[in-house]
């Protein structure tokens, strides 16, 4: 039975396909329909330049990494057919010394979906029909939304950012950059207790984090944040961008800590290194996640936080081109989501 597939075969050519799987899935892994797909600013990169952080694509893959699922063959797993299951995306190898110390993220046998990093690349999810490791299917109840369980992922990867900013409950904490992963770096700091600020360039993309309760928000370039110079417990540099990240040097106290999330990209600004020295900051980065990804399951199986507010707008399958393109013109506020064109 054949069923719709997008591929990416250059920069900014996203190609239709049907596409086949085999008759049985793979022992371990089950059989998986989407129920929803997510956009990430890393499909956004191998989208414009066919690479990202420097890992250039090989040939065509199906990109996508975010995503649930409903199971449609369990292939003799614990999972049953019909069941909606969050997918997480790594495929870690379980023996190593980073998987026995918990550190999946940094498997050295680590598979990736839709990613240059893993070769022969992966195909990802945005498709209608995928085997995956049953492992990796993190069953919820019938009744959560699909259009939200897809953030578990992204989602995770900014609790994890928090949890290595070390801020918690009385701490004060500036998110810069109000992107589908700052507007969830807000989410996930929040849930700790701490107190969020957040700047962007953009004032709607600001304005979507403080109603995810952001205590305050900031449009760089407009608004003065002069006063909040050195005012800051950690800053999460949610943006990529140069300019955010000497805005979080500058906004962070002696001793405090910035987590750089997004890749920082190439640039001809010059990054303020003399502030990390003057004011003993620790730089730490943020990769994707470890036991985080259950905690993001459960913070949205919990209902406390209305994710729909942070959808920009749904696409089927089909237009996985238009959907990138969208992304890539900067004309959507929030997360863009894939689905089955039958499910629109």
């Amino acid at each position: 039975m054949t069923h719709l597939a997008s591929k990416l075969t250059a920069a900014r050519q996203v190609g239709i396909e049907r596409a086949e799987l085999a008759a049985m899935p793979p022992d371990g892994h089950v059989r998986l329909e989407l129920a929803t797909a997510s956009l990430c600013g890393t499909d956004l990169h191998y989208f414009k330049q066919f690479s990202n952080a420097g890992f250039m694509l090989e040939s065509p893959v199906t990109l996508g990494h975010e995503a649930c699922a409903h199971v449609v063959d369990a292939n003799g797993s614990t999972l049953a057919d019909g069941q909606l299951v969050a997918v997480n995306p790594i495929i870690a190898c379980g023996r190593c010394p980073a998987c026995e110390a918990g550190q999946v993220n940094h498997c050295t046998a680590k598979r990736f979906p839709g990613s240059a990093t893993t070769r022969p690349h992966m195909d990802g999810f945005f498709r209608e029909r995928f085997d995956f490791p049953a492992a990796c299917c993190h069953p919820v109840a019938d009744d959560i939304d699909p259009d939200h369980l897809t953030f578990a992922e992204p989602l995770a990867c900014a609790m994890h950012a928090v949890a290595r900013s070390g801020v918690g409950s009385g701490r004060r904490v500036m998110v810069t950059g109000c992107g589908p992963m700052g507007l969830l770096t807000v989410i996930a700091a929040n849930a700790t207790g701490a107190e969020v600020t957040a700047t962007d360039i953009r004032g709607e993309a600001v304005a979507l984090a403080r109603q995810v309760d952001a205590v305050a928000g900031y449009v760089a370039g407009g608004d003065d944040l002069g006063d909040l110079s050195g005012t800051f417990d950690a800053a999460i540099e949610a943006s990529g961008a140069p300019q955010a990240f000497n805005q979080a040097l500058d906004l962070v106290r002696k001793g405090g800590r910035v987590v750089i999330l997004s890749n920082i990209q190439s640039s001809n600004t010059p990054i303020d290194l003399h502030r990390i020295m003057l004011k003993e900051i620790d730089v730490t980065g943020s990769m994707q996640f470890n036991e985080e990804f259950q905690q993001a399951v459960d913070l949205i199986v919990s209902g406390r936080v209305d994710f729909g507010r942070l959808i920009a707008a749904r696409f089927g399958l089909s237009d996985t081109g238009k959907a990138l393109e969208l992304m890539a013109a900067g004309g959507a506020a929030g997360k863009i989501l894939l689905k089955r064109d039958a499910d629109r």
